[in-house]
């Protein structure tokens, strides 16, 4: 599956980071994890630090598929307000998916500290109005969050122009985000677990998985097989080719990031990731190096040759549209991409079994606009089920709700 188009920066900043070895023979283990992007390397990490003897098998180089196309903004903030959430379901669910994810920030953080050298740093997120009509729902947004107890300040349009230096109606502050190089996160997890005897396999396409008696079975295009009790398909958006249900849509993302600004006149935006509330909305993040990231303008496409002729336009537009919030920053792209996503009717994840393919079967299926914070969660949602435990959010983000 074609992921990505152009320079995703993160791959032409850090390269090919390690060479693991092509699965050649048949191995066993308590579970496989179909996919080493971010998703599959956080929860081999949470597994096998649990005492889970745990494969990991990629097609392609470790972090080379959407992982390396992320822009990486570790927010709570779900792309579905947490009212319509409420609305769609209940206040209990919403506040549920919302604190989780504030926790999950945490949780990434101590990953982070953890694992070492990954460019992460705490910031916050400015949540904008695009037009005067959306300040309503803002305003009953800016309620609710506060109601519950996350960290958010109301900012007036004096406000916003004082601190950010730009003109919007208003703005939810939200004090509790982070920012990360996601291709470095997913590398340097594997190559610890690597070294402390988790097997990981890159370059190892595999053409048929198989229920047996007692696991699932993995065959690769070269005849070698995995033996696993339990199989996670961490396998981003091709996850969908397995389920004959259909639980997202693919679209396509674009960004680009500059070259070094000068850290005065980045101002705030040094710590601060920028979105706003026209759909698609246009993002804005900093990196460790002053560079600043910025994305959006996405669409409908999947189809790579139509994805690919569009990064350029695209990169132009997401200019342009930075230039009329900040036309006093000097802003030079560097290197643009595209990348595909997938997009769930409610915004929330699938994490757990499927019917189709039964218990021993679990899905990791990060989807939505912060899909690091929802791995990180889904990590421990998984290995709960995995360990045959129960977990707050296994309904939530299980696949029931669709049904």
């Amino acid at each position: 599956m074609d992921l990505k188009s152009g320079y995703p920066w993160w791959a032409v900043k850090n390269g090919l980071m390690h060479a693991f070895p092509s699965l050649r023979e048949d191995v066993r283990c308590d579970v496989a994890i179909l996919g080493g992007g971010i998703t599959g390397a956080l929860v081999a990490d949470e597994l096998a630090r649990h005492g889970h003897d745990t494969v990991v098998v990629e097609q392609r180089d470790i972090a080379w598929g959407s992982t390396s196309a992320s822009t990486a903004l570790l927010q709570y903030e779900i792309d579905t307000h947490m009212t319509e959430l409420a609305q769609r379901y209940d206040e209990d669910a919403a506040v549920l998916a919302y604190r989780a994810c504030n926790d999950a920030i945490a949780m990434i953080a101590d990953v982070a500290r953890r694992v070492g050298a990954v460019d992460f740093a705490a910031a916050h997120s400015l949540y904008y109005a695009s037009r005067r009509r959306d300040v309503r729902a803002l305003r009953e947004e800016h309620a609710l969050r506060a109601k519950h107890g996350l960290d958010v300040e109301w900012l007036d349009a004096d406000a916003v122009r004082a601190r950010y230096g730009f003109d919007a109606p208003c703005a939810i502050l939200s004090r509790n985000a982070a920012r990360v190089d996601p291709y470095r996160l997913a590398n340097r997890l594997l190559i610890g677990l690597e070294k402390v005897g988790t097997r990981v396999f890159d370059r190892s396409p595999v053409d048929a998985i198989e229920l047996t008696p007692r696991g699932v079975r993995l065959r690769t295009a070269d005849g070698a097989a995995v033996h696993a009790k339990h199989l996670v398909m961490a396998a981003g958006y091709a996850n969908q080719t397995f389920l004959s249900q259909r639980v997202a849509r693919n679209r396509s993302s674009y960004a680009f990031v500059t070259d070094p600004i000068d850290p005065a006149a980045l101002g705030a935006l040094r710590r601060t990731l920028v979105w706003e509330s026209a759909r698609p909305y246009l993002y804005v993040r900093p990196t460790a190096d002053d560079r600043l990231l910025i994305g959006g303008e996405d669409d409908a496409v999947d189809i790579p040759a139509r994805r690919d002729a569009a990064v350029d336009r695209k990169a132009r537009t997401l200019a342009d549209k930075f230039a009329r919030l900040f036309p006093e920053l000097p802003l030079t792209p560097a290197f643009a991409w595209a990348g595909t996503f997938a997009e769930t009717a409610d915004g929330l994840p699938f994490f757990g079994a499927h019917p189709q393919h039964g218990a021993r079967v679990q899905f990791a299926m990060a989807y939505g606009g912060n899909g690091i914070t929802y791995s990180m969660l889904g990590a421990g949602l998984l290995r709960a089920a995995i360990e045959r435990r129960k977990h707050p959010l296994a309904a939530l983000f299980g696949f029931d709700r669709v049904s």
